[in-house]
């Protein structure tokens, strides 16, 4: 059984791609990035702000799938520049420092719309 997540308190997909995935008792997040839902547009070039845009585009998709962010067992973390790191991971910290889900974090060339950083999940029930 495969179904499609959508939710307007998460920004559109920019391309041919669902924002997630529920697949049985999985649920996989496409990467977000900063986008804000009502606009469209990227907000502040601001590591900070921006990461913390793309943790709520996250948890909005995964709570429209009756998933919390408790059940997020994996996380794939781009960043356009890792000097950024600890600015970043101090935001991500705030959402998901007590359930520390397995995750990389890996600098990218260019991520959409020159994004400073995006973030995918896997979450699971049980």
């Amino acid at each position: 059984m495969r179904k499609q997540i959508h939710t307007d308190r998460a920004p559109k997909a920019v391309g041919p791609y669902a924002p997630g995935v529920l697949c049985g008792d999985t649920l996989y997040v496409s990467g977000q990035i900063a986008l804000d839902p009502a606009s469209g547009t990227l907000v502040a070039a601001d590591i900070k702000v921006q990461t913390r845009r793309v943790l709520e585009n996250l948890k909005a998709v995964i709570e429209a799938a009756g998933f919390s962010l408790a059940d997020t067992v994996k996380c794939t973390c781009f960043l356009k520049d890792l000097e950024h790191f600890g600015e970043f991971n101090s935001v991500y910290g705030e959402y998901l420092g007590d359930i520390l889900p397995a995750r990389e974090a890996v600098q990218v060339a260019r991520l959409p719309r020159d994004a400073l950083v995006e973030v995918s999940a896997v979450c699971r029930k049980g």
